[in-house]
């Protein structure tokens, strides 16, 4: 059965305050983001995340892989990640999402869940490289392809939680100064057994 019958609704803001996350909706139809899943299964430079916690160096089931423009380095929980080069079909899909989205991005982190089990804790994006000058507002869009996942965002200083599903093809947009005042997470569920993908389109403004 088609997911479209049960497609996410287009909203401006899942947010109640302080921040924008913009629900696209399913941008990609069931074919063509089956047709993307397996194709960067197999296509993309997947390696398993590696984090520094207390010291500690600890290797992630969850595999990563970061493009663009330029041979960025991005440190992150004591790690540096070098970008590669853009893989053509991964650019022609950036193209495409800019025109939706109306901006442009100079990377993108991909980020693979081979199942359940692999999720992502609760994080925010508030690297300083991911701001340019001063700036506290940045836009990053996320696609997901593959097994429907649970997303959810946390603020940080007051009790408000928003979760959502995100399905195969969906795209969600976090703008301004969400990264600022929220936290999101990918929860875990046994239940799933399927991979997902999600691409997450940035801008870089450290040197490269």
């Amino acid at each position: 059965m088609s997911l479209d019958l049960f497609a996410p609704e287009l909203e401006s803001n899942l947010l109640p305050n302080d921040g924008v996350v913009e629900n696209l909706g399913l941008i990609l139809n069931e074919q063509d983001s089956q047709k993307y899943l397996n194709y960067f299964l197999t296509h993309l430079a997947w390696q398993n995340d590696d984090v520094y916690l207390f010291g500690k160096h600890h290797v992630m089931d969850r595999k990563v892989v970061w493009y663009g423009d330029k041979h960025f380095q991005y440190r992150y929980s004591g790690s540096i990640k070098h970008a590669h080069p853009w893989q053509p079909a991964l650019f022609r899909l950036k193209q495409h999402i800019e025109q939706r989205v109306r901006a442009h991005f100079n990377s993108c982190l991909a980020n693979l869940y081979e199942n359940g089990t692999q999720g992502l804790g609760w994080h925010s994006d508030d690297e300083a490289a991911l701001y340019q000058g001063n700036s506290k507002t940045s836009v990053i869009a996320s696609l997901s392809l593959g097994a429907t996942r649970k997303m959810s965002f946390k603020h940080k200083t007051e009790h408000h939680k928003v979760d959502l599903l995100l399905q195969s093809g969906q795209l969600i947009v976090m703008r301004g100064e969400t990264q600022q005042h929220w936290k999101h997470q990918i929860s875990k569920s046994s239940k799933i057994l399927t991979p997902r993908i999600n691409l997450t389109f940035r801008n870089f403004y450290a040197s490269a």
